[in-house]
């Protein structure tokens, strides 16, 4: 099984290139099914959430091939079957995208019920709420989810509350629904912005993404488009705060520092130097980390996604911080792995109280989830001695080359397989 082995204690330093958003990526790719035209989508990220959707969507009969490694053609003209339940579309989140698409387009879908990380309950009611709110019969069988409608109409949905998914489902299935759909309370995340403005270049009609009310006026057909995808905040995010971390000096480019505005504010608030250019986010780490409070929420709040990396940050901060995750319930897992390099947490219900100590130290931990993986790198990165992250599989899920990015920073880190490996490893860093 492969692991990062790393030897924390040097400053991140140098410039880092951030990659398509992932969270963005999925949504607009499934999105592509419902034209049998050609879509040409770049700043694809290679990582491996993307290419289970991708395989699980070949399954189906959509042609799918990868012009290099950041773009990839897709054309869904000759599509046999409705029904996805590749083994491996099940250990996705995004999977349940494909039963918006579906929808809209052949108002028929049957799809695995989606995995991902356990991180929490991530209910799909709202989801379905909005599916049968534009005349679909849904139910749920055998692990699969099964809608339906001989027609799909424009409904007046709220959601009882703000869902990413749900927001992303619902606009691409209304889509190509008759008439107005009008969906309120909608999630105002960067990555529905995108699939919006996606489904817009390929002749959709929807208006006020971004806010909490988008209006949908439902087309026949939709055409071919190329498209870029928008960059990754949350892999920005974790290099800024890697920066923070290990008392370094990163610029992050390739970004758009309006999303990072959440993230931004909390490492100056914690001490940290941020500079903003037009496309290029520079974080430096010169004075000791302070505490602060901060409570995760809907864009454009602190997102869920940063919760474990900003933690990372104030549990070597001075003084007593307070994380409140209010998004996920499972989401402070990985606080017993960073209590075992010395970090002083308690967690309560849905709230980590960090007590700042002065340093991390080496030890053989466990990545539990995607973030929770990159916040736990970044923390061996800070530590005195070696440390070794099992379970990378999840970092990725949605990180492409991350030590890569890291080592051409100056992280001493290396993807090694078994101990002997590791060994060579600490000869090599000495």
């Amino acid at each position: 099984m492969e692991q990062y082995a790393m030897k924390g204690g040097s400053p991140l330093v140098g410039e880092v290139e951030i990659g398509g958003a992932k969270n963005a990526a999925l949504p607009i790719l499934a999105a592509s099914v419902m034209t049998d035209e050609t879509v040409y989508i770049e700043n694809i990220p290679d990582v491996r959430d993307i290419n289970v959707l991708l395989k699980a969507m070949g399954g189906i009969g959509v042609l799918e091939k990868r012009t290099s490694r950041h773009c990839v053609t897709i054309n869904a003209s000759q599509v046999h079957t409705l029904v996805v339940e590749d083994d491996n579309i099940k250990k996705i989140r995004a999977s349940y995208y494909l039963i918006g698409a579906l929808l809209g387009k052949y108002k028929e879908a049957t799809v695995a019920l989606p995995g991902g990380c356990n991180i929490g309950s991530r209910a799909i009611d709202q989801h379905l709420k909005g599916f049968r709110a534009l005349g679909a019969q849904v139910h749920i069988e055998y692990g699969l989810i099964v809608a339906k409608a001989e027609k799909l109409v424009g409904a007046h949905i709220y959601m009882d509350v703000v869902s990413v998914g749900a927001t992303i489902n619902v606009m691409m299935a209304a889509a190509m629904a008759e008439g107005q759909t009008i969906i309120e309370n909608a999630a105002k995340e960067p990555h529905v912005v995108d699939l919006a403005n996606f489904l817009n270049s390929m002749g959709a009609n929807i208006k006020g993404a971004g806010t909490d009310v988008i209006r949908i006026k439902g087309v026949t057909r939709l055409h071919g488009t190329e498209y870029a995808i928008i960059p990754d905040q949350i892999e920005a995010g974790t290099f800024m705060f890697a920066a923070a971390v290990t008392k370094g000096d990163v610029t992050v480019k390739n970004v758009i520092p309006k999303h990072l505005e959440s993230i931004s504010a909390k490492l100056l608030e914690i001490g940290c130097e941020v500079e903003e250019s037009d496309d290029a986010v520079r974080v430096v780490a010169s004075k000791p980390l302070l505490h602060t409070h901060v409570k995760t929420l809907p864009y454009p709040g602190f997102p869920t996604d940063m919760q474990p990396q900003i933690t990372v940050a104030l549990a070597l901060g001075k003084g007593t911080s307070i994380v409140t995750e209010s998004i996920f319930e499972n989401r402070f897992k990985y606080v017993d792995e960073l209590t075992r390099m010395g970090a002083d947490i308690k967690v309560e219900g849905n709230t980590a109280i960090i007590n700042g100590v002065d340093k991390y130290t080496g030890a053989t931990i466990l990545a539990p989830d995607l973030r929770a993986g990159a916040a736990l790198v970044i923390a061996g990165l800070a530590a005195h001695g070696y440390t070794v992250v099992d379970e990378i599989q999840y970092i990725e899920r949605g990180y492409e080359d991350f030590h890569i990015k890291l080592q051409s920073l100056g992280a001493q880190i290396e993807k090694v397989q078994t101990d002997r490996d590791f060994q060579k490893f600490k000869l090599k860093v000495g």
